[in-house]
């Protein structure tokens, strides 16, 4: 089995760790490539299980001298896997922050990857969001890095049985009215088990691709959460640009709401405003402060468009900062 660890050696890493078969698998790993990690474990108490998943955690720990971090939530069910997901990667950054870790490691996998393309492909999906998961994707003070992106479900389950290693199976995974449990049973695991090393170099090309096309949108203005970038006449370029931003800050825009931007121009999406404006794409959380009239003329003034002016009022970001920015 390869895995690529040469952007985890001499660093502090953070393992995301749940005592299930990928990260048990990527944990051993980890160890017979002499990779220096810790890690962290979310209980979102719901499972009983979950209290051995977390005591198996402890014990890997103190075994291999490692620290471990454990979370205990209580998660709104209403739309469980976005607030759990929400939550597990709020603390994880808390830690990162905390603990100065260079890199947070996730134990995704082929299969992950696999059942992310056919989710996009059925609801419609651009060449960036089939493409999906990977390797390595840049945050604001850390590297999220999945070394075993190219290994099948099956080939860890193997190695964790030919090395006798003890994993659990949350039950959940194998519950169908959640939408990736559906394409995973009725799809991506018998497209795996007959055309894996297909599947495999047709994800290879598809991130060459996407490499040879990453737009490198040129920012202008970043302070605080407020960026603006050069736009280009391609609306589709403009989208991505945006699209790039809002996965940074933990939001994935569906197709419709691509279409609204491009049709609307400046509109609110959930919690943020943006705006495509003349050869600008303006991009910040949304606001709901009131302004007075001096201050709305003076933003008029300097073609501060309207979706963004409430924020920059509420974080006191001066406005001859902005245009000095523009300059």
């Amino acid at each position: 089995m390869t895995l690529d660890t040469s952007l985890l050696d001499d660093k502090k890493n953070l393992l995301a760790f749940s005592a299930g078969i990928d990260s048990t698998a990527l944990f051993f790993l980890l160890l017979e490539k002499n990779i220096s990690f810790d890690i962290a474990i979310v209980n979102y108490n719901i499972r009983e299980q979950s209290k051995e998943e977390v005591s198996y955690a402890q014990e890997l720990a103190l075994r291999y001298d490692k620290a471990c971090f454990v979370k205990e939530a209580v998660v709104d069910t209403s739309n469980f896997e976005k607030n759990a997901r929400d939550v597990r990667y709020t603390y994880f950054e808390e830690l990162i922050s905390n603990y100065s870790y260079d890199n947070l490691i996730t134990a995704h996998q082929l299969n992950d990857k696999l059942e992310w393309f056919l989710m996009q492909f059925t609801k419609g999906a651009g060449l960036v969001e089939l493409a999906g998961l990977t390797q390595c994707t840049k945050k604001d003070n850390y590297n999220l890095i999945r070394p075993i992106l190219t290994c099948s479900k099956d080939t860890l389950v193997n190695y964790l049985k030919i090395n006798n290693i003890q994993y659990f199976q949350d039950e959940s995974n194998f519950d169908e009215k959640y939408k990736r449990n559906y394409f995973r049973k009725s799809f991506a695991n018998k497209l795996l088990n007959e055309f894996e090393d297909g599947i495999k170099k047709s994800f290879d090309y598809l991130n060459k691709d996407v490499n040879s096309l990453q737009l490198n949108g040129k920012v202008i203005v970043r302070i605080h959460d407020l960026e603006v970038y050069q736009s280009s006449e391609d609306d589709n370029k403009n989208i991505r640009i945006i699209d790039k931003s809002l996965k940074k800050r933990g939001y994935i825009l569906s197709s419709s709401q691509r279409n609204e931007i491009i049709r609307q121009r400046e509109i609110i999406i959930d919690k943020f405003a943006i705006s495509i404006i003349g050869n600008n794409v303006w991009i910040s959380p949304r606001s709901l402060v009131s302004m007075d009239k001096k201050f709305k003329e003076l933003c008029r003034i300097n073609k501060i468009p309207n979706k963004h002016r409430a924020y920059i009022l509420e974080n006191n970001i001066d406005l001859k900062e902005i245009v000095r920015l523009f300059l």
